[in-house]
């Protein structure tokens, strides 16, 4: 039964609204002043967006990726039965045991002594990108920057040949599009068919390390073991395509949101500030976290209860009930942070939640953040007088929140 405030608190807002694409954080604002969960009708379900509730229900047992025994999810349409496969295996959509056994077998490949050697390589591949663009004097910053690095750094962590990367990120793009619970029937039909074929391709990939074993993450994953079972070769597979789904698709919006806010917030006689900044790692790193919390770029997580509980003293959720954790809107809970939409590197609360928390925190949070503290230091070291050519524009695909685009340009000395 729901109490007159809970329905109080019922809002109706279109994720694909122009104005809430462009800026959901208005929005935010709004919610966090009914200082309780709100019920989002167009999904149909409760949200919570305080900081504490949205880091607390993460951490929280009662809650999980998976609906609990009895109140399993409709199998999948005939339409998204590859999609399915691919996705059966994803560390996001697994519980203990069988999520606490994979994930330590992969783990082993994002320890910051692996994560450590991959910085003259990011170096490298920052320098190489921009060495094709810096005589142009203008550039569109995603496809030329903020989409390759990620991806050749992906690619290096699981072995796979780079030249497999332009094929390997249409799959994902497909794929992706899936996860935005805003997707056409014809977006599910082609995310269905990139799911088959990006499967294919690794069952051929895993074969060829079994024969020629390296260094990579698929090859670990191959002879990994643990003390009861080896990972199979579906499991392999689906861990694969989660890590270039979800986590290059994320790094590549968190580098186009988080360039924009800094050329945002530290244009004209700023820009010294900045430019002095990323010069060293402490402070790089600290504008980086600020800019996860800032701009992040994935905004609804959701869980399933399993039990009968109740949310903010009078929202009762029901056993098998799917519940909203605006991971961007606690990021901006101005109960947890002073001026919490103002952005401040040096802010003594710094905290967020871009990359979750508890049992399914980013495996790859580490490799994620060194990426985009040195992809932004050797952006910035190289083309210092970098400005916006114009005003970038959001996708729609909430609940990624990344650009369309990013034109910008410099002076040509």
């Amino acid at each position: 039964m729901v109490s007159k405030k809970a329905l109080k608190n019922s809002i109706l807002q279109d994720p694909r609204a122009t104005d809430f694409v462009a800026n959901p954080y208005l929005r935010y604002s709004q919610w966090h002043s009914l200082d309780a969960p709100v019920f989002w009708e167009n999904y149909g379900f409760w949200c919570l967006l305080n900081f504490d509730a949205v880091s607390g229900t993460l951490r929280d047992r009662r809650f999980a990726r998976l609906p609990p025994a009895g109140h399993e999810l409709a199998p999948p349409p005939p339409h998204l039965q590859e999609f399915a496969k691919a996705e059966r295996y994803s560390l996001l959509a697994m519980e203990p045991p069988a999520h606490t056994q994979l994930r330590k077998l992969v783990n082993k490949a994002f320890v910051s002594r692996q994560i450590d050697a991959m910085e003259p390589f990011i170096k490298q591949i920052a320098h190489s990108s921009i060495d094709h663009f810096e005589g142009t004097g203008a550039v569109e910053l995603l496809e030329h920057y903020a989409t390759p690095l990620p991806l050749r750094v992906i690619t290096r962590v699981l072995g796979i040949p780079e030249e497999a990367g332009p094929q390997l990120l249409a799959w994902s793009h497909a794929m992706v599009k899936v996860y935005t619970m805003t997707q056409s029937f014809e977006d599910e039909i082609t995310a269905n068919t990139a799911a088959a074929e990006f499967y294919a391709f690794l069952e051929d990939m895993i074969a060829s390390k079994r024969r020629n074993p390296d260094d990579g993450l698929l090859s670990h994953m191959i002879t990994a073991r643990d003390e009861t079972q080896s990972i199979s070769d579906d499991e392999i597979i689906c861990v694969s395509i989660l890590l270039l789904n979800a986590g290059h698709e994320a790094t590549v919006h968190q580098l186009g949101n988080m360039t924009a806010t800094l050329l945002t917030h530290y244009a004209g006689e700023r820009r010294a500030l900045l430019l002095d900044a990323l010069k060293d790692e402490v402070t790089a790193d600290a504008i980086v976290a600020e800019s996860l919390r800032f701009a992040a770029p994935l905004h609804l997580f959701t869980r399933y209860a399993q039990e009968d509980l109740t949310l903010g003293g009078d929202v009762h959720i029901a056993k098998g009930d799917q519940i909203g954790l605006l991971l961007a809107a606690a990021n901006r809970c101005p109960k947890k942070f002073s001026e919490a939409n103002t952005f401040m590197p040096e802010r003594p609360d710094s905290a967020h939640l871009s990359l979750g928390a508890g049992l399914h925190y980013c495996i790859g949070a580490l490799l994620s953040k060194m990426e985009l503290r040195i992809a932004t230091q050797v952006l910035f070291q190289r083309l210092p007088e970098l400005m916006l050519a114009d005003e970038p524009q959001f996708q729609d695909t909430y609940h990624f929140h990344g650009l369309q685009s990013l034109h910008v340009k410099w002076s040509l000395l």
